[in-house]
């Protein structure tokens, strides 16, 4: 009899087990604006920044982790290119956001695809193995009419890109500038309100998107994640990793994020001129309402050290 109770207890909890793997939600860590979003304090150079944040990645055992270039703002910095080696050099990933950050909403196809191209020898280079055909749409934007967006929705299939969408997004490029300024002056006080602020809104925004996708989809979903590289990230980043595991948010790929089967489906519409993560895609297309979430603090952010 005490043999049968063990073996049920066991079972029971193997079962246990199960459910909660098969449930285990992920969330794919990008960084955008690569190899810099913002400004340095002075002294700080962007192989350094990189540096930190491999190290911050690496030291949590993060899988490999996506960063979108802009082949442009190697012009005029002459680390920009030491910092991407730094990056893909510390076991990083590299995808498309255009050479120069192009606006589609406000340029032609032909103007993007061509601007696209043009960012492709840099990441030829720093990934041999072909595995950067990624794109993130810079601004979020997709296209201010269908005709425009199916137009380069067939261009990158043709060139064999997958689109990295995005699920959550609180902007946190807004801290970046703040935060080197900050720093530059040793403004302990301020840059105390700027972890305490980001890490609020963050909080929300996180909350929020995971609210949406279950009014989008009827269920949880895997996420991607959109971050800025910049002055602020090896402060904050370690902070936002500990949130996202005390929100039992497990760190997964964006191949694992994005094989989900809610990446699949293509809302086929114009995005806003605010530009729409593929959650606010999605919610715009039903015509479902946004969950209540607090407004960022932009002023606040833009006379912060000044």
């Amino acid at each position: 009899m005490r043999s049968l109770r063990i073996l049920t207890l066991v079972i029971l909890l193997l079962v246990l087990t199960a459910a909660s793997t098969a449930f285990a939600q992920g969330v794919a860590i990008t960084f955008d604006d690569l190899p810099l979003n913002g400004e340095l304090p002075q002294g700080t150079t962007r192989v350094q920044m990189v540096r930190d944040v491999v190290a911050i990645l690496k030291q949590r055992k993060a899988p490999q982790v996506f960063g979108f270039v802009n082949a442009k703002k190697l012009e005029g910095n002459p680390d920009g290119a030491a910092a991407l080696q730094e990056w893909v050099g510390g076991g990083q990933r590299v995808g498309n956001h255009t050479y120069s950050h192009l606006d589609l909403q406000q340029n032609t196809v032909e103007a993007f695809e061509r601007d696209l191209a043009q960012n492709e020898p840099i990441l030829e280079l720093l990934s041999p193995a072909d595995d950067w055909h990624w794109l993130r749409y810079p601004f979020l934007r997709e296209g201010d009419t269908v005709d425009k967006r199916r137009a380069v929705r067939t261009y990158i299939s043709d060139h064999g890109y997958k689109v990295a969408q995005v699920t959550i997004d609180y902007e946190d490029y807004a801290w970046n500038t703040p935060y080197a300024r900050c720093a530059a002056k040793h403004d302990a006080r301020s840059i105390e309100w700027l972890i305490s602020n980001y890490l609020s809104v963050a909080s929300d925004y996180i909350d929020g998107d995971r609210a949406m996708a279950k009014l989008v989809y009827g269920h949880d979903i895997n996420h991607v994640l959109l971050l800025h590289l910049g002055a602020f990230s090896s402060t904050i980043l370690p902070q936002l990793l500990d949130m996202l595991q005390a929100k039992h948010l497990q760190l997964i790929t964006l191949e694992q994020a994005e094989n989900d089967p809610a990446y699949q489906i293509d809302p086929d519409a114009p995005t806003s001129k605010f530009g729409d993560s593929l959650l606010e895609q999605m919610m715009n297309a039903k015509k479902l309402p946004y969950p209540k979430l607090p407004p960022k603090p932009f002023k606040e952010l833009g006379s912060l050290c000044r």
